[in-house]
């Protein structure tokens, strides 16, 4: 199976903004990654199983190049994200702060947060994408929880 790289884009392109950013933390760089995972995609010449298989292997390329591009020189001249939440607008003032906490979270804690609530993967399918084992996803997800957690109790405290 294969979709051509407009109906990929038209599918998953918003999806892999939102993962991208969650690691890069600035749109240029977010921007980039999806443009990189998608030349990737038109040039490779590979046929997939299914929706759900592309849907993967566009995630875990833009992952790979989103934790590539972080560690680049050109990481340096980049907007941060603190200046992106200036832009970005929510309907729920709780949906921001969330954001922020999330946002806050090591790198690690980040992506797995990011894939199981608001992409909707499974631990199993968390751990495919990322190539790594069911406990290390189910301990990252339980350490991130607590952490945001904690950071938003402490921020609902000092508005108290």
């Amino acid at each position: 199976m294969r979709l051509s790289a407009e109906e990929a884009f038209r599918l998953y392109g918003d999806r892999l903004f939102a993962i991208a950013f969650s690691v890069c933390r600035n749109r240029a760089d977010a921007d980039d990654v999806v443009q990189d995972t998608f030349l990737k995609y038109h040039t490779q010449n590979r046929d997939f199983e299914s929706p759900e298989h592309i849907k993967a292997w566009l995630i875990r390329v833009a992952v790979n190049r989103a934790k590539d591009l972080t560690t680049s020189f050109w990481r340096k001249n980049k907007v941060t994200w603190e200046e992106y939440m200036g832009e970005a607008v929510f309907e729920d003032p709780a949906d921001s702060r969330i954001f922020e906490a999330v946002m806050n979270l090591p790198k690690k804690y980040r992506i797995v947060i990011h894939l199981y609530y608001y992409e909707e993967y499974s631990v199993r399918e968390i751990a495919h994408i990322l190539r790594c084992r069911d406990g290390t996803v189910k301990s990252q997800l339980s350490r991130g929880r607590v952490l945001l957690k904690n950071m938003l109790r402490e921020e609902w405290n000092d508005d108290e």
